[in-house]
């Protein structure tokens, strides 16, 4: 599998371009600010062709560039449906602060030509490649995160593209537009908890880590319980 990921935008918001190999078919998760170059120098030096954008969720800093993404390759965009209206309104899903100074720009946002819903358990095959849906509302009530299968070669692990739900000695925020903290707690303790350990953590902000090192030392799973909600 080839994966190339890089920071995007001032946000530093992770971008991945995913595929089974060079001169093949591929998928990209998360293009956020500015991610348009950086998608078509991997694309080009890669020889791949996009057919798909996976959103983990819907905050502008992960979906600012997937307009003229799609747009440049034909491609189609999938999202979960509890996040799809902010492609068109991202402003609802950001703080008061962001807004502003994104109000300062002339920035126009829409949905794609082809929008895809995603929802839990959706077992996705693209570009030659598999992926299992996890719907994992706290951060937003769309967020969700893609793994590929366990059932790879060994020196192949699982990855988990976790977008906003679990970074390396962290999670993320819940106190913006659509988050909710004890959403976030069972979203951690009924998807995060029972994966393996050895799946490979590519989340949206930060470096990557493995499912068995946040068991042991990310604060938020440690004791965690799943709670009423």
């Amino acid at each position: 599998m080839l994966i190339a990921g890089f920071p995007a935008g001032s946000w530093g918001t992770n971008c991945y371009v995913v595929a089974t190999g060079q001169g093949a078919e591929c998928i990209v998760v998360d293009p956020g600010q500015d991610a348009t170059e950086g998608v078509e120098q991997v694309v080009r030096e890669n020889k791949l062709k996009p057919v798909a954008v996976l959103l983990t969720h819907g905050h502008i800093d992960h979906m600012f560039s997937v307009l003229p993404v799609c747009g440049t390759y034909d491609a189609t965009a999938w999202i979960h449906p509890d996040d799809r209206h902010l492609l068109a309104d991202p402003m609802a899903g950001i703080s008061p602060e962001t807004a502003r100074m994104l109000l300062g720009g002339n920035h126009e946002f829409a949905e794609p030509d082809d929008v895809a819903e995603l929802k839990d358990g959706l077992s996705l095959e693209l570009a030659g490649l598999n992926f299992t849906v996890d719907h994992t509302p706290g951060h937003t009530r769309g967020s969700v995160t893609f793994t590929t299968p366990y059932d790879g070669p060994e020196e192949v692990p699982a990855v988990l593209f976790s977008g906003d739900v679990l970074f390396a000695g962290s999670i993320g925020r819940t106190d913006l537009p659509g988050g909710d903290h004890p959403a976030m707690l069972h979203t951690l303790a009924t998807k995060i908890l029972p994966m393996r350990d050895e799946i490979v953590v590519l989340p949206g902000h930060g470096g990557q880590t493995t499912i068995g090192r946040e068991k042991a030392t990310n604060p938020y799973l440690q004791d965690l319980e799943i709670p009423k909600i």
